[in-house]
């Protein structure tokens, strides 16, 4: 099978799949049918401007459940993780699954060869410096608190937190929007707007919480600029939920 072929396959077997189990409506089908066409074959027939405006517009639709269609899968009834925050239910959300897997069938189809030469050493201390500093950050600011615990369930949380949010965060912000406001606006002010940006869609949770994602999304935006690979931001984003499940309340500390 064409690999064009097989990029189209994945947000349309998680479309269909989703309309079979009875998650997504016509209406979402529909919806994402439209956003499947507009990443993937938009680009070609679009002027750039047009294809990112249109492309981000869909792409922070589905991701904030702004549009109908789609229904939730909760996989965890609401139970407390942690003494000190509120229930937390874990939901397979099927727009957000949707936004990841096209971003994902987009970016197979880009230039795989990496962005920028490899520098090691300021991608050490990026890395490094995000994961102590955002945690250490999140405690001082009184978002969270420590915590330290290991939740039932760890694996399925891990699976739909890397699996969806993860992915869908890293390919919208560092794999779709960084590269083109570096490209406008240059490498240091494209990675702190592409940061004030990915803090800013995080600020309904609490005006701090925005500011960590924000602080976060720069350690982020630095790992992808001096790797040129978006694997280890996805792996380091994923690091950082992944210790604040374990390590500190969860979701955010009651106030």
């Amino acid at each position: 099978m064409p690999l064009p072929t097989m990029r189209f396959l994945l947000p349309a077997l998680a479309l269909g799949a989703g309309l079979a189990s009875g998650f997504v409506q016509p209406i979402g089908l529909f919806i994402g049918a439209t956003f499947i066409a507009l990443l993937l074959v938009g680009e070609k027939y679009l002027s750039n401007g047009l294809w990112l405006g249109l492309s981000l517009l869909a792409c922070i639709a589905l991701a904030a459940h702004l549009l109908p269609g789609f229904s939730p899968w909760q996989l965890w009834p609401a139970r407390q993780i942690s003494v000190d925050a509120p229930p937390y239910a874990l939901r397979l959300s099927w727009d957000k699954l949707l936004l990841g897997l096209t971003l994902l069938a987009w970016w197979l189809g880009q230039d795989r060869s990496p962005f920028n030469q490899l520098q090691p050493l300021k991608l050490g201390a990026a890395m490094l410096l995000t994961l102590i500093g955002v945690p250490l950050l999140a405690v001082q600011l009184g978002v969270v608190a420590w915590q330290p615990k290991w939740p039932p369930g760890l694996w399925l949380w891990l699976a739909v937190n890397l699996g969806v949010t993860v992915l869908a965060e890293e390919l919208l912000f560092r794999g779709l929007l960084q590269p083109r406001l570096i490209a406008w606006l240059g490498a240091w002010p494209g990675i702190a707007l592409t940061a004030l940006l990915f803090g800013a869609v995080h600020a309904p949770f609490s005006p701090l919480f925005a500011l960590v994602a924000g602080v976060a999304g720069l350690g982020y935006g630095l790992t992808f600029h001096y790797s040129g690979r978006l694997s280890l931001a996805v792996v380091l984003h994923a690091t950082v939920n992944l210790l604040h499940l374990l390590l500190l309340s969860y979701p955010l500390r009651l106030t």
